[in-house]
């Protein structure tokens, strides 16, 4: 049985099992490939510590650090270990049944379960807003077999069937902008896109202002959206704070700016922050390894 509706759950969700094992030896070969590829569960643990602290119920998806399924299926890497976090995370948003939902991961696939939640509890009135330098709009049949680059698909109600059957509720794509993108990873995506009926806002169309991206959020009737805030979006050459380095994203000031817009215009009722990797933090942990004591 639910209970009664939480004002806001906050959800730690350091899943680093989405990331494409190539992408993650190609785009930090300065750490030893275990370190790297959990470098989004340490990510998950320092924005807990550096972000304010939380006044409502906060709950954890559990993630295992062992290698316990990351074997690739379907097309899909670590696919046994992304369904039984999905079906914990559910099993989660459900008991809390929360009108605003905060992220914290993890890769990009933790944006799937809260905001599947919340497009069932809102409907027409949502709107997603994924702000990202890469699109997400990968399948199992895709060459990168990463789930963090296939969330969006998933959202939208194409891609696996195992994690399609999972998902309580989709939302149209004329519902969904891609905001910041400027990395289509894959030349045949612009095409999809445009063919699903996802809107696009790259970077260059929001350096001085988000009017074009707030005039499509009211045609859209939206009066609530859910926000993903992948940290690649801000581009390289100011703070790499992702996996690869994104030149040419939008820099912090723009990023907060078209986010305060949003937040004027609408009711922000979910939000994720997702994909970090705290280099310095993880430097720090290989001086330390070995050392007496610890």
């Amino acid at each position: 049985m639910n209970l009664q509706p939480s004002t806001h759950l906050r959800l730690v969700w350091p899943e680093w099992q989405g990331a494409g094992t190539d992408s993650i030896r190609t785009l930090a070969p300065e750490f030893p490939f275990e370190t790297a590829r959990r470098g989004y569960a340490v990510g998950t643990q320092v924005l807990q510590a550096v972000l304010p602290a939380h006044d409502g119920p906060t709950d954890f998806v559990p993630v295992t650090l062992s290698d316990e399924g990351l074997e690739k299926r379907d097309g899909i890497e670590a696919k046994t270990a992304v369904l039984a976090q999905l079906d914990a995370a559910f099993a989660i948003l459900r008991k809390h049944n929360a009108e605003r939902i905060t992220t914290f991961g993890g890769d990009c696939g933790v944006s799937l379960a809260p905001f599947s939640a919340l497009i069932e509890k809102y409907g027409e009135s949502l709107a997603i807003l994924w702000i990202d330098s890469h699109p997400d709009m990968g399948t199992g049949e895709s060459a990168y077999p990463g789930y963090h680059a296939m969330v969006v698909s998933a959202l939208t109600g194409h891609g696996d069937s195992e994690i399609l059957g999972r998902l309580p509720a989709i939302i149209p794509a004329s519902r969904v902008a891609l905001v910041g993108m400027h990395d289509w990873t894959d030349d045949s995506l612009p095409a999809i896109a445009e063919d699903w009926g996802l809107s696009v806002f790259p970077p260059d169309g929001l350096r001085t202002d988000s009017s074009a991206l707030i005039a499509w959020l009211r045609e859209t009737g939206a009066t609530r959206v859910a926000i993903h805030f992948d940290v690649d979006t801000i581009d390289s050459d100011e703070v790499q704070l992702g996996l690869g380095a994104d030149v040419g994203g939008l820099t912090i000031s723009q990023a907060r700016r078209v986010v305060a817009d949003i937040s004027e215009e609408v009711d922000v009722v979910g939000l994720t922050i997702a994909e970090f990797i705290p280099r310095q933090v993880m430097r720090l942990k290989t001086v330390l390894e070995g050392f007496p004591l610890l």
